[in-house]
């Protein structure tokens, strides 16, 4: 397969998705159009929602991170708008017809920022780490990768062959986003918590990291291999590039506005009117690939082991006047799997389910939660219906504390169910993921290409590295491992399709609430704010410069 070339049979799908990212940012990217010619200098403070658990892009779980780490990191494929490969650190691939054997051709004038190049040697020192155990022992995600490769060699200096045990048709888009480091790197005591002195090849160095407070880039006056559809070719504009970490979405917009810091990202529905129609500031937003941000529920555990109190959730609850009255219109209702955006979405499944408390509170019936304690929960045998929903505190943001809050009483309204909002360190949350003691998690996934349909819905023991329902139903296997043989977009949009009725109407394994988006607000000197194409995360400031 030729890296420029798209299939005949997927290209109406790509055209579709393409117009449809195009017209969602399209606000977006009118004024940095409309803007004078780019000139180089000066620094940016940008406030952040996020502070990394990691700074290795190899074990980051933390979709907000991905801004920063982009910066330093980067990988052998660009994206296109509808899901396509461009060249990066690559200039081309090619993929064996059985789809086992993947081989990578290399730029060679790329290096890392420790001075060492990029070559065929350092790219099968990065894949042979992700078959080490002892490397990977804490991405469950990251091991499930690495076990599918038979083989990593270099087949000449700049050109990588890697072979599959098996045909897997996501594996591409893993390995084209693969974020490279120097080889030397593997060898730095920091290298599990990432950090100074973790090499890339991106267009700033991580100069300094103060816990709690900023991290600190510098420009690589050196870089000079962009892909094709990033704003400029050569070195970044800006010379130096502070994130501020700012929790609290009140505390980003007031820096903002006072001036303390020149953008910021996670803007609250109630703030985006203070940006959006103002011409002291630029306001973008861009909905995400990947799944939904979901209740998923725990299929092993409490009463969501029955089905008839998983689906009296789906059906009971009516998410779409939450969504209004936190966001204020500023956020997209999801039904399914995976986003809107995505080329496997099926929007058949929109509409089908919920705002139905008379089913939802029959099924309960059914169950045997017909008696109601003091406090008008429902009970049996004397137990109240309780069912804890689990929040990594480290992912705790957008209003989610808030959203959670307004689930909680509409299911003690409209159903008699207690939900008990948990928020837990990552120590605890880890924990309870290995024991499998809780009734839901709270969670969403932006990787694209169905990796992150198989990090949910997999058995946990092939691969389902974030299945929080828990969930080892058979059928599922059936589907996504078909899926994962074929390289026929249309028939893994079938196969999707049919995990999705299951999954949700069926099953109830999530209750799909919201698509995270992101939303970025600049002062007027900031030009050059751009989307991460495909995925559309906030890109790093490459592109950015100052007006003067």
């Amino acid at each position: 397969m030729n890296l420029l070339t798209t299939p005949p049979s997927t290209r109406p799908l790509r055209m579709a998705l393409a117009l449809l990212a195009v017209g969602f940012s399209l606000a977006a990217a009118a004024p940095a159009m409309a803007q004078a010619q780019p000139v180089s200098g000066g620094s940016l403070t940008w406030g952040v929602e996020t502070e990394p658990a990691t700074l290795n892009p190899h074990f980051n779980g933390q979709d907000k991170v991905v801004l920063l780490l982009r910066n330093a990191y980067e990988s052998l494929l660009a994206r296109t708008p509808d899901g396509g490969f461009l060249p990066w650190l690559a200039t081309g691939y090619t993929l064996s017809a059985d789809g086992k054997t993947l081989a990578f051709t290399l730029r060679q004038d790329v290096k890392f920022s420790d001075g060492s190049a990029l070559d065929a040697a350092a790219v099968v020192r990065n894949f042979k780490a992700i078959q080490d155990p002892a490397y990977t022992s804490s991405s469950g995600s990251l091991a499930a990768h690495g076990a599918r490769l038979a083989d990593v060699k270099a087949l000449d200096a700049y050109t990588v062959q890697l072979t599959l045990k098996q045909a897997y048709a996501p594996f591409l888009a893993f390995a084209g986003s693969f974020a490279l480091l120097s080889p030397a790197s593997f060898d730095k005591p920091n290298i599990k918590s990432g950090g100074v002195g973790i090499a890339g090849t991106g267009p700033f160095v991580l100069q300094n990291y103060q816990k709690g407070q900023q991290l600190e880039f510098a420009r690589n006056a050196a870089y000079n291999w962009a892909p094709s559809n990033a704003g400029h070719q050569g070195p970044a504009y800006l010379e130096r590039v502070t994130y501020r970490f700012l929790p609290e979405s009140s505390v980003r917009t007031g820096a903002l506005l006072s001036g303390q810091v020149d953008l910021i990202e996670g803007i609250s529905g109630n703030d985006a009117r203070l940006f959006k129609d103002s011409p002291e500031y630029s306001y973008h937003r861009a909905l995400n690939t990947g799944t939904p941000y979901s209740l998923f529920l725990n299929v092993d555990y409490g009463p969501t082991q029955d089905v008839r109190v998983r689906r009296a959730l789906l059906e009971g609850l009516d998410v779409s006047p939450i969504l209004q009255s936190i966001y204020r219109g500023e956020r997209t209702r999801t039904w399914g799997i995976t986003s809107p955006i995505d080329p496997f979405y099926d929007k058949r499944i929109e509409n089908t389910y919920g705002n139905n408390p008379q089913l939802a509170n029959q099924l309960l019936d059914e169950a045997g939660w017909t008696q109601r304690d003091a406090q008008g929960y429902r009970t049996k045998d004397g137990q109240r219906l309780t069912i804890e929903l689990i929040q990594a505190q480290a992912t705790v943001r957008d209003q989610r504390d808030v959203l959670l809050q307004a689930v909680q009483a509409q299911a003690r309204q409209k159903l008699g169910i207690d939900f008990k909002l948990n928020y837990v360190d990552a120590g605890t949350y880890t924990e309870l993921r290995k024991t499998g003691r809780f009734g839901s998690i709270a969670n969403s996934n932006t990787p694209p290409d169905g990796i992150d349909i198989e990090y949910h819905y997999l058995p946990i023991d092939q691969g389902g590295s974030i299945n929080y329902s828990r969930s080892a139903d058979p059928k599922l296997s059936v589907w996504l491992k078909a899926a994962a043989a074929t390289s026929v977009t249309a028939e893994r949009k079938r196969l999707y399709g049919e995990l999705q009725h299951y999954a949700i109407k069926e099953l109830a394994l999530a209750v799909p609430l919201y698509e995270p988006e992101d939303q970025i607000a600049a002062a007027r000197h900031v030009q050059g704010v751009r989307f991460r194409v495909f995925h559309q995360l906030p890109e790093n400031p490459y592109d950015i410069w100052i007006k003067k």
